[in-house]
C-alpha cells in the first residue's frame, strides 16, 4: 500500500517545543500532516518523510510517520555528489555519513500510528542502538548508563495514536540530542543526551543510509537533495 505524500494547501500555525509551525502548505503523511518548515533557532525544511511499518500475512501494520527537517545549508557541505541521481544517493552511505557529520541542524518529528506502550518503545530504542553502538566497538559503561535513562524517560510515557517524538540535534553542540515526547493533555516531557556517541547512533539511526529505520524516508530525502544538487 502506498504512504500518502501528497501536498495539501492550509494554514498550519503553532508553537510546541520551542519549534514554531507557520506555512499554508502541509505535506501528508499517510493522512498525518507535516509542515513543510519549522523554526527552532532558524528555518529548517521538511527534506524527507516516510513511514515505519511491517507486513504480516499481507497486511501492512503501520507504526509511526516520520519527517526530516534540515538546515538547506546542508547542500553545501554535499557538493561532490552533485548530478547523482535519488536512487543512487539512497544507496550510498558515505553520502549519508557526509549529511550526519555536516555542521548544520538536524530535527526529526515522529508521529505515532499505532499506540505502543513507552516501555516498549524504550527497549527498541535501546536494543537498536546498543547493536549499532557494539557493532562500531563503542558500547562502553557511559553508553550503556545512556541508554538505560532513555528507557527510563519512555518508561511511564504511553505513544497513543497521534503522539509526538521529536529528536533534536542542534548544530551549535552536535554531541547532544534533544528529545521531546507530547501527548494530548498531559504537558510535554523532555530528555537530554549528552552522550556523544549515543547521540551521533541516534542520527546514523535515523538518518544512516541502507541500515536507516526507515527505507522509505531514506529514498524521499536522497530525491530531494538529489533535486536541490542538480
Amino acid at each position: 500500500m502506498a504512504e500518502n505524500l501528497r501536498p495539501k494547501t492550509g494554514e498550519f500555525e503553532g508553537q510546541l517545543w520551542g519549534v514554531v509551525f507557520v506555512g499554508s502548505e502541509v505535506v501528508l503523511v499517510d493522512e498525518i500532516p507535516f509542515p513543510r518548515e519549522i523554526t527552532t533557532t532558524k528555518p529548517l525544511a521538511l527534506l524527507g518523510h516516510g513511514i515505519t511499518d511491517i507486513e504480516i500475512h499481507f497486511l501492512q501494520i503501520k507504526f509511526t510517520a516520520i519527517g526530516v527537517y534540515l538546515d538547506t545549508e546542508v547542500v553545501k557541505h554535499l557538493e561532490q555528489w552533485k548530478g547523482k541521481n535519488g536512487s543512487d544517493l539512497a544507496e550510498d552511505d558515505d553520502f549519508f555519513a557526509a549529511l550526519i557529520s555536516a555542521p548544520v541542524e538536524k530535527f526529526v518529528r515522529i508521529v505515532v500510528i499505532k499506540e505502543l506502550k513507552g516501555a516498549q518503545y524504550g527497549v527498541q530504542i535501546e536494543s537498536a542502538l546498543r547493536d549499532r553502538l557494539a557493532a562500531d566497538d563503542k558500547y562502553e559503561e557511559e553508553e550503556e548508563e545512556a541508554l538505560e535513562k532513555i528507557v527510563e524517560f519512555f518508561q511511564s510515557k504511553y505513544l497513543k495514536k497521534n503522539s509526538v517524538i521529536t529528536y533534536h540535534f542542534p548544530a551549535t553542540s552536535p554531541a547532544t540530542a534533544e528529545i521531546v515526547f507530547s501527548t494530548e493533555g498531559k504537558e510535554d516531557a523532555k530528555h537530554k543526551v549528552d552522550n556523544v556517541n549515543v547521540a551521533e547512533t541516534i542520527k546514523k539511526w535515523f538518518l544512516g543510509g541502507t541500515s536507516a529505520l526507515s527505507d522509505r524516508t531514506i529514498s524521499c530525502l536522497a530525491d530531494t537533495l538529489s533535486a536541490k544538487l542538480a
